[in-house]
């Protein structure tokens, strides 16, 4: 796959216009204030599976609406204190899995919370989900997948309900009575890293952040220069709905990570794979050069699509956090 995108050099100074709507801060403030109106009502139940250096619970916590949201919370058994916890996002159409699926941060000594996404998890080749989303307002026509579910209004979009739920799942790591709620860090990759970047932004006192080739980011560049899904339901969408391709990007700018990263505060490792076709490097640069924490860095991989850098980057995040937590 030969380089479509900006070269490094210009990635690393690549600060596009600002789209954040003069309402922007109100509106996450409403929001938010509306979700927190809702008990976080956040239950953890042991499970029993064959773990010895682990304990799992089944979670259960209150987001949007409301509605409860499943998660898997894994403890290392061996510990001395509170620990650090990191709260881990989905990708585009996962679900949470098994809890045998996450135990690399528990491994190291951490507690970690995997949060389901509501809807998602039903595709093939990937792990299952537990949670629907139960929103049943402002629906209008929508191309398959979840990019254009609600995008003529921004209170009946898709992930205004996801992010909302994020910032409940990072609450309901705090709630834990094992957990050093001073020392949270969110993660994920692709749409995870996206909603990583939102729940930083949303929730601004975690200590860390780790989005790993971020999706949710530059829409209208994305949609401008890939035909990859799934920004391709967007610009599908807008193919059909002419008329609707202003009020689409309205909508997307209150969910833009390049809007929300410059509301963040904590230390950041973002990686980019500079020939990713699906969350293109300029795209995760805008919201990188935008991130309002002192302290951040980016790793790029030269000869890599939106695997990212695999393993490799997991080394780097590992280091990452040993740094900050031991």
């Amino acid at each position: 796959m030969p380089y479509f995108d900006l070269p490094l050099d210009q990635l690393k100074t690549y600060r596009p216009e600002s789209t954040a709507q003069s309402d922007f801060d109100d509106f996450w403030k409403i929001t938010l204030e509306t979700v927190r109106s809702h008990p976080l009502d956040a239950h953890f139940t042991l499970v029993d599976n064959g773990l010895k250096a682990q304990e799992a619970f089944d979670l259960t916590f209150r987001g949007f609406g409301g509605q409860p949201i499943k998660g898997w919370f894994i403890l290392p058994r061996k510990r001395t204190g509170l620990v650090p916890c990191v709260v881990e996002f989905l990708g585009y159409t996962g679900g949470r899995g098994f809890s045998t699926d996450w135990l690399l941060w528990p491994s190291l000594g951490y507690a970690q919370l995997v949060m389901d996404t509501r809807g998602q998890g039903s595709s093939v080749g990937w792990t299952h989900g537990d949670t629907p989303d139960l929103y049943g307002e402002g629906g209008n026509p929508t191309v398959s997948g979840y990019m254009t579910q609600g995008i003529l209004d921004p209170k009946h979009y898709f992930y205004r309900r996801v992010f909302s739920d994020a910032v409940r799942a990072v609450e309901a790591a705090r709630a834990h009575p094992e957990v050093d709620s001073n020392r949270i860090c969110v993660t994920g990759g692709s749409q995870g890293g996206g909603i990583a970047i939102a729940a930083a932004a949303l929730v601004p006192d975690v200590e860390a952040a780790m989005p790993d080739v971020p999706f949710l980011c530059h829409y209208r560049r994305a949609t401008e220069i890939v035909d990859s899904y799934p920004y391709q339901e967007i610009a599908r969408f807008c193919n059909v709905h002419r008329d609707k391709v202003e009020t689409v990007f309205r909508t997307l700018s209150y969910f833009d990570g390049v809007n929300l990263a410059s509301r963040a505060r904590a230390k950041a490792l973002f990686s980019a794979g500079l020939m990713d076709m699906v969350c293109p490097p300029s795209t995760i640069f805008a919201a990188y050069n935008y991130w309002g924490g002192m302290e951040k860095q980016i790793i790029t991989y030269p000869y890599n699509g939106h695997e990212g850098g695999g393993g490799f980057h997991t080394q780097e995040k590992i280091k990452f956090l040993r740094g900050l937590w031991g």
